[in-house]
């Protein structure tokens, strides 16, 4: 008998049904989880868009919330492949807090974040996701994301 797959990862969507800041969300958090590749990635596009000093800012960001969810998180952010069209469960909750925050919907925004990590650690989660979001914004103002050409494939992948 094999073991179930964890339910955070399960399909729940598109990556292009997310609007540009969810879908840059979910492509930075698996672009994080993909270890010093990825991440040097994620800081290039970041300092491509907002310019050096702000875009150090934002990897620094994404590093931190990040490495909150990864360190007390209530279990471990479940995400599919960088190339993966698919929308996982985790990954939608994560999209959906970043947006909320920068939207200025902190009170969502914490329901998310209480999701995601221990709510002793929510509220930083969630100034985190605001800080984030409103980098995400500012790039899909200047330039279409993502920078660096990671375009999931047309086909889903897992």
């Amino acid at each position: 008998m094999s073991a179930p797959s964890p339910r955070g990862g399960a399909a729940v969507g598109r990556l292009a049904d997310l609007s540009p800041v969810e879908a840059g969300a979910v492509m930075y958090l698996r672009l994080w989880g993909d270890g010093a590749q990825g991440r040097s990635d994620a800081a290039s596009d970041f300092e491509i868009a907002l310019g050096t000093e702000s875009g150090r800012a934002a990897i620094t960001t994404l590093d931190q919330l990040c490495s909150l969810c990864a360190h007390h998180g209530r279990r471990p952010l479940v995400r599919h492949g960088l190339g993966c069209s698919c929308l996982g469960a985790d990954e939608n909750c994560f999209a959906q807090m970043i947006a909320a925050a920068s939207e200025g919907d902190r009170e969502d925004a914490m329901m998310m974040a209480s999701l995601i990590v221990r709510a002793d650690f929510a509220p930083a989660l969630a100034s985190l996701s605001e800080e984030l979001g409103l980098a995400l914004r500012r790039m899909t103002a200047l330039v279409p994301m993502p920078t660096t050409g990671h375009h999931p494939p047309a086909a889903v992948l897992h």
